[in-house]
């Protein structure tokens, strides 16, 4: 046979298309009832076009294979993934050396006992017949038609739909660029059920049976196509070769995917509260309102556009991860759009990133692509933000002499300076991967620029990681805000210098669980820097969203906190309470005040007291509720048991912004500190006290406003 070569990327997402016609006509042709499919089972009668596709879960996967060398390890053979985290593969060495073994997601369906198993022998030009059958919870792996091993699964298959990948040389497609397979692949093919050893043994490579295929390569071809026509795109990435009717991987960077070609038919989804929420639902606090949960609800690209704010955040559609998408007019009154930013859409999950213009001034999002292994690009196609360009992923150049081996591929941020454009990667320090950064004219052709910090702070640990980072300029500085998995929400300030960060000053923003987490920000029209963190805090509702924050940073060098000044459009049915003096040890109850969706504003003089603040969701004695209390020997505010650092300057008095909605409250003292929790109370409880201990203070005034509800107007 002439000899072939084709050098292109394959991704492969199964679709519903018509099979490819004269194939399918000489399968069909050919077919006996041996064995049913399961789009047969849906409908005998119906074509692959016109029969709803049913998830495998029953499957077999078959591969004529050679391995290159018997010491490789964990690459795959042949592998299909949901677009998420899942797969399932035929892989070979990972566990024990020169073992083939059923692949899976952090070995969920995986024999980890490999003793009993022969180590394979076959290498070079020797082929043979690998095959995994999946029938209910047993596992069977065939080597030319013999039984080489059996285990049973603890839970039931994993389902892997029509929007399925298919990949041969990475084990998965978010493993990283280690472990590929390195051999040669004659023919290679799913059956969506499963197979029994005798019909494993009548396969030959290369030739048609009875029994049809749900995807077939055969490598006959320029184009590498598969057989059936379900697969419409096949691509190979550099180091991968079809070479006289074979795929050749070099066991670096070769890896066969594919793509289904055409528009997958499925129905947008919009979130949507339900016309009678229930009573406990919040107030004002951007919630997820379903279906499905918002966790993680890390907010994420957010924009002002054309009149509009838009604000994108996590959740777990009935396809996968997905960034459903809210706007407004003042950041508070959100509208839920269509949820068009999904795995059909993308080709893989939707994790944090964040929002960015080009400069041609178009919105532009970048975020991590779960299940892709890359940071992923997208452009806007419509004013509205609901129509997307196609992904693109960002591949660093790597010069010689550059350590790739440091690069991540994890939360991203992305900002126009200059005339430049640069990314950043998150990661982790102590893990040996930490933050990187590129440079781009284009967004396309990056390069690598090393680490992106010129150091980190002493008061922060090795092993804590900068995910979800949101880098930009704030007064004379520059802000990295971001969070670590175990810290939370925190932020640097320090300078943006010949293309790296130095930071000066780290402190933190979450201080309990991850209450105040995975934060997002924007500039709005007339320059504030507002941003949102997602707080996950055990509520009725997911996704809950801490009530937008503006940030600043004046001469003194000390960050400024304050609530939205937008949230004052909220309030109504003042009341006010002046000139009050509260006792050590006996608090007191506002006579005026009380209820579960308010704004309090609190001005006190401390005087001497060991500890002094309010206290909410008493009872009708204005006891046993939940203290916000500031402690001027320990420079603390607590919030029950949430403890921030806060510290009163000498003859500083204290001004508390306390926002009650329902069981989440967030409080902002004196522009220097914000903190949020939750507290389980019951409804009847919605008094409000004053309380100080170790000493009296004196109340100037206690303002206090109702509010309204966002979701109506």
């Amino acid at each position: 046979m002439m000899k072939q070569i084709v050098k292109i990327l394959l991704i492969a997402i199964a679709s519903t298309a018509l099979l490819n016609a004269p194939l399918a006509a000489q399968i069909a042709s050919e077919k006996t009832t041996a064995g049913k499919s399961a789009t047969e089972k849906a409908s005998e009668s119906q074509s692959v076009e016109s029969t709803p596709e049913l998830p495998l879960t029953d499957k077999t996967l078959v591969v004529w294979v050679a391995p290159a060398n018997l010491k490789q390890r964990g690459g795959s053979a042949l592998t299909i993934e949901d677009g998420s985290d899942h797969f399932d593969g035929i892989v070979f060495g990972e566990l024990t050396p020169a073992k083939w073994m059923a692949g899976s997601d952090a070995f969920t369906r995986t024999q980890r006992d490999q003793s009993d198993w022969p180590a394979e022998t076959a290498e070079g030009a020797t082929y043979i017949q690998l095959a995994i059958v999946y029938q209910g919870k047993q596992i069977s792996v065939f080597r030319n038609g013999r039984l080489y091993s059996q285990h049973v699964m603890a839970a039931l298959p994993q389902e892997f739909g029509a929007r399925s990948i298919v990949g041969i040389g990475k084990r998965h497609r978010a493993q990283g660029d280690n472990s590929h397979f390195a051999g040669s692949i004659d023919d290679a093919r799913i059956y969506d059920y499963a197979l029994s050893a005798n019909q494993l043994a009548e396969l030959e490579p290369n030739v048609a049976a009875d029994l049809v295929p749900w995807a077939w390569w055969t490598f006959d071809d320029e184009q590498a196509q598969e057989r059936t026509g379900r697969f419409l795109i096949t691509q190979l990435s550099d180091g991968a070769q079809v070479v006289d009717g074979k795929l050749v991987l070099d066991g670096k960077t070769g890896t066969l995917l594919g793509k289904s070609g055409k528009e997958i038919p499925f129905a947008y989804e919009t979130p949507a509260r339900p016309e009678t929420p229930p009573e406990n639902w919040l107030t004002y606090h951007l919630a997820h309102p379903g279906p499905g949960d918002a966790m993680p609800g890390d907010p994420n690209c957010a924009f002002f556009w054309k009149g509009r704010y838009h604000l994108h955040y996590i959740y777990t559609h009935r396809d996968g991860f997905s960034f459903a998408h809210v706007s407004s007019t003042d950041m508070l009154h959100w509208e839920w759009h269509p949820t068009t930013l999904t795995p059909p859409k993308t080709e893989h999950g939707m994790f944090s990133g964040t929002g960015f213009f080009t400069k041609q001034g178009k919105p532009a999002i970048i975020y991590h692509g779960q299940g892709s292994g890359r940071n992923q690009i997208a452009i806007a196609e419509d004013d509205q933000l609901e129509k997307w360009s196609a992904p693109l992923a960002l591949e660093p150049t790597i010069l010689p002499g550059q350590d790739a081996s440091k690069i991540a591929h994890w939360d991203p941020d992305a900002w126009w300076d200059g005339d430049s454009y640069y990314a950043l990667s998150g990661g982790s320090p102590g893990s040996g991967k930490p933050p990187t950064l590129f440079k781009s004219q284009d967004l396309r052709s990056w390069d690598y620029l090393g680490l992106f910090l010129s150091k980190d702070m002493p008061d922060v640990q090795a092993d804590e990681d900068i995910s979800c980072p949101n880098f930009f300029k704030l007064g004379n500085q520059h802000m990295l805000l971001c969070i670590s998995h175990t810290l939370g929400c925190r932020y640097y300030l320090g300078q943006w210098k010949d293309e790296k960060f130095n930071p000066e000053f780290h402190a933190r923003m979450n201080w309990k669980g991850w209450d105040c987490f995975a934060p997002e920000s924007l500039l709005t029209p007339d320059g504030r820097r507002v941003m949102w963190a997602w707080c996950n805090l055990g509520s009725p509702q997911s996704g809950i969203q801490s009530l937008p924050r503006e940030l600043s940073l004046p001469d003194d060098g000390v960050l400024r906190i304050k609530p939205l000044r937008e949230l004052e459009s909220l309030r109504y049915d003042q009341r006010v309470e002046t000139q009050i003096d509260v006792k050590s040890d006996a608090p007191y109850r506002l006579k005026q005040i009380e209820g579960d969706a308010l704004e309090l504003n609190v001005a006190l003089k401390p005087g001497t007291a060991a500890q002094f603040g309010v206290e909410v969701h008493c009872d009708e004695q204005g006891t046993n509720g939940f203290q916000i209390a500031v402690e001027p020997a320990s420079k603390s505010l607590r919030l029950g048991d949430t403890v921030a650092p806060f510290e009163l300057q000498a003859g500083e008095d204290l001004e508390l912004r306390v926002f009650i909605d329902k069981n989440v409250i967030e409080v902002f003292a004196n522009e220097r500190q914000a903190v949020v929790a939750s507290h389980p109370y019951d409804r009847k409880n919605v008094a409000v006290s004053l309380f100080s201990k170790g000493g009296d203070v004196h109340v100037t005034n206690v303002r206090c406003w109702k509010m309204n509800s966002i979701y109506t107007r």
